[in-house]
C-alpha cells in the first residue's frame, strides 16, 4: 500500500468512527415542529394578560360615554354617536399600525318615538311597554281599544296559528299574546289578520321583553312587549271583566348607512386567520356602555397592546367592531355573507365578546360542545375546544364560571351558520341571578345581571370593574395564544357540564331576538 492509499484508508476509517457521533449529536436531533409556536404563544399570552388592563380599557368607555353625551344620549347604528365611536376606534387602530377598513352597508334605522300604554277605568295604571323593532305606529296621541287575550294551545303556544284567534273576538281590539314557540312577527301578523289594531306580547320568563319583528317590512300592527308579571296581571283583569287600554307606539323608520370597523395585523399567515369581534352600536335608549362598550373597549385595548408588543405573529389576527347588532346582527351578517368560500376556510376561529362587565355579573362561557344540554346544541367543530381553552384559563386563575347556551343570538351567530368554530364570554343581561350564582360569583340573587339592560341607565356607572378585568384577561390570553398557535383546536375535548347543573347561565334576550 503506497502513501496515497494509506492516507485514503485513514480518512475513510475516521469518517466511519465519526458518523455515529454526528447522528447522536443534539444539534442534529429532530425538533418538535410545535414547540416554537407553543413557546411563543405562551410567552405572548402572558405578556398581553399582564399589560392589557381594565384601567386602560376603561378610558375607551369614558370616550364612548362622552360621545353619547354629545350625540343625543346614544350610539345607535346610523346615528352620529355610532359614527363618532367607529371613527375613534378606526383612528386608534390606524395609529397602532393595523390594516384598517370600514365596511359600509345600508339598513333600516329605527328609533322609538313613543312607547306608552295604560289601563283605563276606576283603577288606572301605566304599563311598561317596549316597542318592538320594525313595528308599525299608532297615530300621534295613540289609540283607545279593548283588550282581548289569545288562549294557549296544547303545546303552550299562543298566537302562532290563525285559528288561535276566534272569529270576531279581536276586531278593533288589542291582542294580548304570550311569548313562545314562534316569531313575534308571526303572532302580530295573525292578530292583524283577525282584525286586531294592536298587539302586546308578554314575557314567558322574568324580566322585560325587548324584541324585533325581524324585518323592516314585517310590521302589520303596532306591537310591543311587556313583562311576564304585567301580562299575567292583565289576564287576571280580563277574568274580572272588560279591560280598555290607552296605547301609543310610534317608531321612526328610514334607510341609512353604517360601518363595521375591521382591523388586521399586517403580518401573519392569512390561511390561519384568527378573528375576534364585539358590536359597537348601542340601542337608542341609552349610551350602551356595558352593552356593548365593554366588549368593544376590551377588544380595542387588547389590539393596541398586541401592536405595542411589536410581535411578529405566525397567524393573521383580525378584529371586528360590528354595527347594527341591536337591530338584528346586521353588521356581522353582512360581513359573513360577503366572505368567499376560501375566506371562510381561512378563518380558523371566531370569538365574540358582548356585555363583559354587567353590574350583577356572572362569568359565562358559550357552551360550544353542548355539554350543558340546554338550547341550541353544539357549535361547529372546534367550538368545544374554544370553550375548553377559555374555561381552562379561568380555572388556572381560580375564577368560577358557568356555561351559557350557544343560541346564536349575538354576532357569533352568522359565523356558526358558516361552519366557523366560535365561542366567547358574556356576563348576563336581563336574566335573573340565582341564589347559587350569587354564592358563586357574588352579587345579589333575584336581581337581573344588568338592571339597566337596553335602558338609559347603561352608562359609565353601569360597569363592574372586576368582571371587566377578568374578561379582558380572557381576550388577551386568547389573542396571545392564537396569534401563534391554534393546535389546541385539534386536541380532543372530554365534555363535562360547565355549570355542573346543565343550566343556561345567562339569558341574553337581546333586541335582535326574533324567535320565541
Amino acid at each position: 500500500m503506497n502513501a496515497t492509499q494509506r492516507r485514503t484508508a485513514a480518512i475513510l476509517a475516521a469518517a466511519a468512527l465519526a458518523t455515529p457521533l454526528v447522528l447522536a449529536s443534539p444539534a442534529t436531533a429532530v425538533k418538535d415542529p410545535a414547540a416554537a409556536p407553543a413557546r411563543d404563544a405562551a410567552k405572548l399570552a402572558k405578556k398581553l394578560v399582564r399589560e392589557t388592563t381594565g384601567a386602560d380599557a376603561f378610558r375607551h368607555l369614558e370616550k364612548f360615554q362622552a360621545i353619547a353625551d354629545s350625540a343625543g344620549g346614544h350610539r345607535a347604528a346610523g346615528s352620529l354617536g355610532h359614527d363618532a365611536s367607529a371613527a375613534y376606534v378606526y383612528a386608534q387602530l390606524k395609529k397602532a399600525g393595523y390594516n384598517v377598513s370600514y365596511e359600509k352597508f345600508d339598513f333600516v334605522y329605527t328609533e322609538t318615538l313613543a312607547q306608552k300604554a295604560s289601563v283605563l277605568g276606576a283603577a288606572p295604571r301605566a304599563l311598561g311597554v317596549r316597542a318592538m323593532t320594525y313595528t308599525t305606529s299608532t297615530p300621534v296621541g295613540g289609540i283607545t281599544a279593548g283588550l282581548a287575550a289569545v288562549p294557549l294551545d296544547a303545546d303552550g303556544s299562543s298566537g302562532c296559528e290563525p285559528g288561535d284567534f276566534a272569529a270576531g273576538a279581536f276586531t278593533g281590539k288589542i291582542a294580548l299574546i304570550k311569548r313562545g314557540v314562534c316569531p313575534f312577527a308571526t303572532k302580530q301578523a295573525n292578530a292583524a289578520a283577525a282584525g286586531a289594531v294592536g298587539a302586546i306580547v308578554y314575557n314567558n320568563t322574568t324580566g322585560v321583553l325587548s324584541g324585533t319583528l325581524g324585518d323592516a317590512d314585517a310590521g302589520k300592527i303596532p306591537t310591543a312587549g311587556v313583562s311576564q308579571a304585567e301580562g299575567e296581571q292583565l289576564l287576571a283583569d280580563l277574568a274580572k271583566g272588560p279591560v280598555n287600554l290607552s296605547y301609543e307606539i310610534r317608531q321612526l323608520k328610514e334607510k341609512r348607512s353604517t360601518n363595521n370597523v375591521i382591523a388586521e395585523t399586517k403580518g401573519g399567515n392569512a390561511a390561519n386567520t384568527v378573528m375576534l369581534g364585539a358590536h359597537l352600536d348601542s340601542v337608542t335608549d341609552g349610551p350602551g356602555i356595558n352593552d356593548n362598550g365593554s366588549g368593544s373597549a376590551g377588544l380595542l385595548q387588547t389590539a393596541l397592546e398586541l401592536a405595542a408588543s411589536k410581535e411578529k405573529v405566525r397567524n393573521k389576527v383580525r378584529f371586528a367592531w360590528w354595527s347594527a347588532e341591536e337591530v338584528g346582527l346586521l353588521g356581522s351578517e353582512h360581513y359573513v355573507a360577503n366572505l368567499t368560500e376560501l375566506d371562510k376556510k381561512e378563518i380558523k376561529l371566531y370569538l365574540n365578546f358582548d356585555m363583559i362587565a354587567s353590574p350583577n355579573y356572572g362569568l359565562f362561557v358559550y357552551d360550544g360542545d353542548d355539554s350543558d344540554g340546554v338550547g341550541e346544541g353544539a357549535g361547529p367543530e372546534g367550538s368545544a375546544q374554544l370553550e375548553r381553552d377559555i374555561t381552562d384559563f379561568l380555572d388556572r386563575r381560580g375564577l368560577p364560571h358557568e356555561g351559557t347556551d350557544f343560541s346564536g343570538r349575538s354576532d357569533y351567530g352568522p359565523f356558526i351558520k358558516a361552519g366557523i368554530p366560535s365561542g366567547g364570554t358574556f356576563t348576563g343581561a336581563e336574566g335573573i341571578k340565582t341564589a347559587a350564582q350569587a354564592a358563586k360569583f357574588g352579587g345579589e340573587a333575584g336581581v337581573a345581571y344588568d338592571v339597566n339592560y337596553h335602558a338609559e341607565g347603561d352608562d359609565i356607572t353601569n360597569v363592574n370593574r372586576e368582571a371587566f378585568d377578568a374578561n379582558i384577561d380572557v381576550i388577551a390570553n386568547a389573542v396571545g395564544t392564537y396569534a401563534h398557535d391554534i393546535s389546541s383546536l385539534r386536541r380532543p375535548v372530554v365534555s363535562v357540564p360547565t355549570t355542573g347543573e346543565g343550566s343556561d347561565g345567562g339569558l341574553h334576550d337581546d333586541h335582535h331576538e326574533v324567535t320565541e
